[in-house]
């Protein structure tokens, strides 16, 4: 898959892989100055990147596990969804989820993003669900034994 970017700034960074075998691309933060997140504050953090990606694909923005463990910073959206026809600015909407205020520092890895297939289902109006053993057992309801 080939994802085609424009750099909107020039101190924007190409997404990387941490691994040959890594499934997400770290995103990094275009930003002039450092940024200071206070607690259960959520912040925008620019990319500099705008994407093409191919139709039938959307890119996924996830939390970097280190920066979100030792750090409580996450993708406020928790996912983050970036389809195929969007063209702006890739942003990160960073929540800092502790109690002490966190600094993101330009070219801060932020993010990652990982590329998957996605599907539009066709929506079918019915009378009725075909019954199963789960039925309408809700959350929980397949640990209890």
């Amino acid at each position: 898959m080939t994802v085609k970017i424009v750099k909107l700034q020039q101190n924007a960074h190409i997404p990387t892989y941490g691994s040959a075998d890594a499934a997400g691309a770290d995103l990094y933060a275009c930003i002039d100055e450092a940024v200071t997140i206070q607690p259960s504050q959520t912040v925008l953090i620019p990319t500099g990147l705008s994407m093409e990606i191919e139709q039938g694909f959307a890119g996924f923005i996830y939390a970097r596990s280190g920066l979100a463990t030792k750090r409580g910073l996450a993708p406020a959206n928790k996912v983050g969804v970036i389809d195929s026809d969007y063209r702006g600015q890739v942003m990160v909407s960073l929540h800092n989820h502790t109690d002490r205020p966190q600094t993101v520092e330009p070219g801060e890895r932020v993010a990652q993003m990982v590329f998957a297939p996605v599907y539009q289902a066709q929506f079918c109006e019915v009378d009725a669900l075909q019954d199963t053993e789960r039925g309408t057992g809700g959350f929980g309801s397949t640990g209890t034994k």
